[in-house]
């Protein structure tokens, strides 16, 4: 089970919304001087919060620290169809073009194609799918508020 902490932001009936803040390592490495992925990271990255509406029957309150949990084989899954679908379909597309003898053109057309109908079809399909209970990250938990002994 993939964790992150997150902070309860408003409370309906059923549901919470909650805000997380994205995290990334790039502060610790040594490397974050000359390495594009940390400059990427400090200029693409907002510092605002992500809202996310989540199912939950606990007793929260707004201002209340939570745990969200998200399974690992549904983050394999999604990276799965969101990465490797339109590529499958593209070379799919382009080998079949290839097949008929085709010319080169013809071929990179088949692929630009392959690879937008792949992408549309992640597209539909999330849509589809945004709402149901299987893919929506859970609380867990409340987090217990320690303050400091003096």
């Amino acid at each position: 089970m993939i964790e992150e902490a997150g902070v309860v932001v408003t409370v309906e009936p059923d549901a919470v919304w909650v805000a997380t803040q994205r995290k990334t390592t790039c502060g610790s490495c040594s490397a974050r001087i000359t390495c594009g992925q940390g400059l990427m990271t400090s200029l693409a990255s907002d510092k605002k919060p992500h809202l996310i509406k989540i199912s939950t029957d606990l007793l929260l309150r707004e201002g209340d620290q939570v745990t969200l949990g998200m399974p690992e084989e549904l983050l394999v899954r999604s990276a799965f169809l969101v990465y490797m679908l339109p590529l499958l379909a593209m070379f799919i597309s382009a080998l079949g073009v290839n097949a008929l003898n085709a010319s080169e053109p013809w071929i990179i057309f088949a692929a630009v194609l392959g690879f937008l109908a792949g992408a549309l079809w992640v597209r539909y399909y999330s849509d589809r799918y945004i709402d149901a209970a299987a893919i929506q990250p859970v609380v867990l938990c409340r987090q217990i508020a320690v303050s400091p002994a003096l």
